[in-house]
């Protein structure tokens, strides 16, 4: 049987990629820190597209947790495998660097490096065993640009970008391709506090982009059709960039 594995998939852009890799014939695991009624509700939208899924709850930034949970089911199911990882779990806290404490700092890239790290260790010996695999990391527009007051949030996704890069020359022999997806400004959970009507006007497109937008792109690479598309980082910012 053939899964996904979305991290950080109760809500926002990580929810509409479960539902498009439910909508593309894979079985979700739908993996989720705290709010279990959310994830709850991506898993029933999954299940309406035809398709099952798990939750998986765990700290992705915890090594102890990610082995307990996500080792113990790649353990218990010899018969599956997780053909797509889409590192999705991540978030922010902005601050200006000067006055950033220790804890904004650290907390950021730990779910968002150590996260990958942990995550993508556990599934992906499964994936060369198998000689196919796709991991897509979800990075952001602030790893590639820059943003003033994230610091940290650009220090982390501009690791996990050059990480996907590495990456991608080890694995590539072996059939599994390893990129990276990066919007822009987004309508999810996470932008509900930033200043849409300003920051639009910055936006060629004139507007903010939709998380099934994202989906639509993470969907393309995790499909056959881009079996020759590795260690590339795909912007989805509306024409904003550097």
């Amino acid at each position: 049987m053939k899964y996904a594995l979305v991290t950080g998939a109760s809500r926002g852009i990580g929810r509409a990629v479960a539902v498009k890799l439910a909508q593309d014939g894979y079985n979700i695991l739908i993996n989720f820190q705290s709010n279990v009624e959310a994830a709850n509700e991506t898993l029933e939208l999954v299940r309406q597209e035809g398709q099952d899924g798990e939750l998986l709850k765990f700290d992705v930034s915890s090594k102890e947790e990610v082995n307990e949970v996500l080792g113990t089911w790649v353990e218990e199911h010899t018969e599956d495998v997780i053909e797509v990882l889409v590192n999705n779990a991540g978030f922010r806290k902005d601050a200006v660097f000067l006055f950033m404490e220790d804890e904004e700092w650290d907390s950021v890239l730990d779910v968002n490096l150590k996260g990958f790290n942990y995550v993508t260790r556990s599934v992906l010996k499964g994936m060369l065993t198998q000689k196919f695999g796709r991991v897509i990391n979800i990075v952001s527009l602030s790893g590639i640009k820059g943003m003033p007051g994230q610091t940290n949030y650009s220090a982390a996704k501009a690791g996990v970008i050059g990480a996907t890069k590495a990456l991608a020359q080890e694995v590539g022999r072996r059939k599994v391709t390893v990129n990276a997806v990066a919007p822009g400004f987004i309508k999810t959970e996470m932008t509900e506090d930033l200043d849409e009507k300003q920051l639009k006007s910055l936006i060629p497109a004139k507007r903010f982009g939709e998380a099934s937008e994202v989906a639509a792109a993470v969907g393309f690479l995790a499909s056959k059709d881009a079996s020759y598309i590795t260690g590339e980082v795909l912007s989805i910012n509306g024409g904003l960039y550097t």
